[in-house]
């Protein structure tokens, strides 16, 4: 049970996993110091984190990152869109997404749940995939009272494993954190159907996207598919997502181009290519250099 034995100390049952605020001057960021970790087992979680890595410079996650605040207030830019994390809001950020801070409470504390880009193409992990198009508008969920001790037992599961150091430990830790995404997916839907109803463009954009990015990068077609003009389905689609159509569609190119590049050592860039249906490497390398400033085989030598 989450709760507290003094005014600085929290726990979890008898497991004191957050420091205490005395600690605050000497405070260092677990993701500064534990890169090799994050590496080698996949999936790990790290409590009493009180900030961003970087402090008050710009930061961008290579990692998957899941955010369960507990307490405070974090204000945010987050790539150009204002946000913040504070009690029982739950942030899921993808990687190579830029974090500012702009004004953090003394008392904020947070838990991380750090997913090494690797892991990602795990087939257990699809939902990762799925849950792109929510949640990188807009990454972070409020969660109330109930849904949160829902979310800390599943995320003291992941504990528990750690400390047991069973052999399995990678396999499960991956079925909770599945299990964690498909919760965090249904309390989102639900809020979602609360405040605004659905979204019904962006919501079959999105399904189409899914399905035919390998061929279609164009917003005529998917603008076609709701019959509206492309003029038209993009700025309902910005109104819906905060993005247009245009940056939806680049953007899950580009993401799956940079997935297939890290981690498919396999193929060849030719190969990622042909994957995502360009016609060729040099429009494939066109259009990627285009999007980040850099070649496949650039990317693929910084990753």
């Amino acid at each position: 049970m989450f709760g507290r034995k003094s005014d600085n100390d929290y726990y979890f049952g008898n497991y004191p996993y957050f420091c205490t605020m005395e600690k605050e001057q000497s405070y260092t960021h677990p993701m500064n110091i534990y890169h090799q970790r994050i590496n080698e087992e996949g999936i790990v979680v790290f409590d009493d984190v009180r900030g961003l890595p970087s402090g008050d410079e710009p930061f961008t996650s290579p990692d998957y990152v899941i955010c369960i605040g507990h307490r405070g207030r974090i204000e945010l830019m987050y790539d150009d869109i204002s946000d913040f994390s504070e009690q029982h809001t739950v942030g899921v950020i993808f990687p190579n997404h830029t974090l500012r801070k702009v004004n953090v409470t003394v008392d904020y504390l947070a838990t991380l749940i750090i997913v090494d880009a690797a892991v990602l193409n795990d087939p257990i992990l699809q939902i990762i995939k799925q849950m792109r198009y929510h949640y990188e508008p807009h990454p972070n969920v409020k969660l109330d009272k109930h849904e949160y001790q829902i979310i800390t037992h599943v995320v003291e599961g992941m504990r528990e494993i750690t400390r047991l150091d069973l052999l399995d430990r990678q396999m499960l830790m991956k079925r909770l954190l599945e299990f964690l995404l498909r919760l965090l997916s249904h309390y989102r839907k639900s809020k979602l159907d609360e405040s605004s109803g659905d979204k019904q463009v962006s919501a079959r954009f999105h399904s189409d996207l899914k399905q035919h990015f390998r061929k279609h990068r164009e917003v005529g077609f998917y603008a076609a598919q709701a019959c509206l003009s492309p003029k038209h389905f993009s700025a309902v689609v910005k109104q819906e997502t905060g993005h247009t159509a245009a940056y939806w569609i680049h953007h899950q190119v580009v993401a799956e181009a940079k997935m297939l590049l890290h981690i498919r050592h396999d193929l060849t860039v030719q190969g990622v290519a042909d994957l995502l249906g360009f016609e060729d490497q040099a429009s494939f390398s066109r259009y990627f250099r285009r999007e980040t400033g850099l070649s496949p085989s650039q990317f693929r030598e910084a990753t």
